[in-house]
C-alpha cells in the first residue's frame, strides 16, 4: 500500500524519517477501521497507545521532576494537566493528526467528544510508534514540542487546577462565598442522559455546563464561571 502521506507528514510535522512507516500508519488506525477492512489492516493501535502512554508519563514526569522543586501533589497535578485527554488531543490537532486518522464510516460522524478521544489515544500511539523506530530521545525531542512547550501557559492560567477546585478557592478570596451547583436541566434516556448544571455563587448564577454526567456539567460550570473572573 502507498504509505506516502504518513511519510510527508512525519517529516513535515514531526521532523523524523521513520524506518518503519508502517509503525506510524498502525499508530493512526482505529478499532473501527479495522472492523471495516479486516484484510488490508489487520490491526489496530491500542497496543502502541498502550507503549505511548507509558512513555509520555516517564517523560513528563521526568521533565517536572528534573526541575521543580514543588512537593508530590503538585508536580502530580501539573502532569495531570499535560497528559490529559483535552491537552494531547489539542496538540494531534495542532500537528493536523485528523486527515490521517484511518476511522470507520460511523465514527467519522461520530460526536466531538467521541473524535477528542480518538485523537488523544492517537497521539499515545503516535509516541509508541516514535519510541519504536527512534528511541526514548527522538520520543522526548517530540513530547517537549508537543507537550511540554505548553505548560509555561497552563501555569499562567491556572489550568492545571482542577476547576472545580480553581474556582472555589477564587471565589472564597474575592466574595467570601463558596460555589454551589444545582442541575438546571436533564434530558434524554436514561442510558445517555445529558444534564444541564448551573455554579451559584452568593446566590447569583455565575456559569452553566452541559454533559453526559453530573459532574462533567459541573466541570463545564466552572470553567464558564472562571472565564467570567478572567473578564
Amino acid at each position: 500500500m502507498d504509505f506516502s502521506a504518513y511519510q510527508t507528514f512525519a517529516k513535515q510535522q514531526l521532523g523524523i524519517v521513520f524506518d518503519d512507516i508502517e509503525l506510524l500508519v498502525l499508530a493512526f488506525t482505529h478499532r473501527s477501521y479495522v472492523n471495516e477492512h479486516k484484510k488490508t489492516a489487520p490491526i489496530h493501535n491500542e497496543r502502541l497507545e498502550f507503549l505511548g502512554d507509558a512513555v509520555l508519563e516517564l517523560i513528563v514526569t521526568e521533565y517536572l521532576y528534573t526541575n521543580f522543586e514543588e512537593p508530590e501533589g503538585i508536580l502530580t497535578n501539573w502532569r495531570s494537566s499535560l497528559v490529559r485527554t483535552e491537552s494531547i488531543s489539542a496538540a494531534g490537532a495542532r500537528l493536523g493528526f485528523e486527515p490521517l486518522l484511518r476511522l470507520s464510516r460511523g465514527e467519522k460522524r461520530g460526536t466531538d467528544r467521541a473524535r477528542a478521544q480518538i485523537l488523544a489515544n492517537t497521539f499515545e500511539a503516535v509516541v509508541g510508534a516514535i519510541y519504536l523506530d527512534k528511541g526514548y530521545e527522538a520520543a522526548k525531542r517530540f513530547i517537549t514540542e508537543s507537550i511540554l512547550s505548553t505548560f509555561e501557559q497552563i501555569l499562567a492560567t491556572g489550568s492545571w487546577m482542577d476547576p472545580k477546585s480553581h474556582l472555589q478557592e477564587i471565589a472564597q478570596s474575592r466574595e467570601g462565598h463558596t460555589p454551589v451547583y444545582k442541575v438546571l436541566e436533564e434530558e434524554g434516556p436514561d442510558h445517555d442522559k445529558t444534564f444541564t448544571v448551573g455554579v451559584f455563587i452568593n446566590n447569583q448564577l455565575r456559569g452553566t455546563g452541559v454533559g453526559p454526567s453530573k459532574q462533567l456539567g459541573q466541570q463545564k460550570a466552572a470553567e464558564a464561571a472562571l472565564a467570567q473572573y478572567k473578564k
